[in-house]
């Protein structure tokens, strides 16, 4: 179910009722209920206006026939992309999973992945790692330079 709550500023898709309307604003979910609304024809031209890829236009003319031809081009909106639960894991959290795999990771390969410089990898590692999260490092010098893991059991 398509749900649209007119604003100031314009016309917002929803897929879920909102569970509160701020003042000011029209919840409409059928051409029945723009047509039910007390909007002007000044903010239903501001809201035609808004929206995008419409030829914009100085005057309502017909009230029932520009609200018919507002819902026609309001059903043409793309539906709203769902909101993801799964967020992208901090820099933080990278660098941390790096470190806790069997072969370790390098200083290099840190700066790669986060952007970061190697004196700012190696400011983590000592700083926020070791100093603020109480993580162990180890570190030894192997074929690609020198590896650094967490030492489990430290957490």
């Amino acid at each position: 179910m398509r749900i649209y709550i007119i604003g100031n500023d314009g016309i917002t898709l929803c897929s879920d009722p909102p569970a509160a309307v701020n003042e000011g604003e029209i919840v409409v979910a059928s051409k029945e209920e723009l047509h039910a609304t007390p909007l002007s024809g000044k903010r239903l031209l501001v809201l035609w206006n808004a929206l995008p890829s419409v030829e914009k236009r100085r005057k309502v003319g017909d009230r029932d026939g520009f609200i018919n031809e507002l819902w026609s081009a309001v059903e043409m909106l793309p539906d709203p992309e769902p909101q993801s639960e799964a967020r992208r894991p901090s820099k933080q959290e990278e660098v941390i999973a790096m470190l806790r795999r069997p072969e370790g990771v390098t200083i290099d390969e840190v700066a790669s992945v986060t952007g970061w410089q190697r004196h700012t990898v190696r400011g983590v590692f000592s700083g926020t790692l070791k100093k603020k999260l109480g993580l162990t490092l180890a570190s030894a010098q192997e074929e690609r330079g020198r590896v650094y893991r967490i030492v489990e059991g430290h957490v």
